[in-house]
C-alpha cells in the first residue's frame, strides 16, 4: 500500500494510525499506562508499543503482498 511512497509519510501514517488507537483505547487501560501529562512515564511506553504494533501490521501486510506477486510471477513461467 505504502510501500512506494516516501519513507516519511508512511512512517506518518504508522505514527497517526498507533497514537489514534492509543488515545482511542486509553480509557480501557489501566491508569499506569495513561499519560500524565507532559512527562516520560509509562504511557509514553505503552503509546511507543501501539506504533510499533501497527508498524508490524504494515511490514506483514508489504511482506504478504511482495510473497504473493513472486509466486503469482513464478506460476507463468
Amino acid at each position: 500500500m505504502f510501500a512506494k511512497k516516501t519513507p516519511w509519510l508512511r512512517w506518518l501514517v504508522i505514527v497517526l494510525l498507533g497514537n489514534g488507537l492509543y488515545f482511542y483505547l486509553s480509557p480501557y487501560l489501566p491508569p499506569a499506562a495513561r499519560h500524565t501529562g507532559f512527562k516520560l512515564d509509562w504511557g509514553t511506553l505503552v503509546d511507543f508499543w501501539f506504533c510499533l504494533v501497527v508498524f508490524g501490521i504494515f511490514e506483514l501486510v508489504a511482506y504478504l503482498q511482495g510473497r504473493k506477486g513472486r509466486s503469482q510471477e513464478s506460476g507463468r513461467n
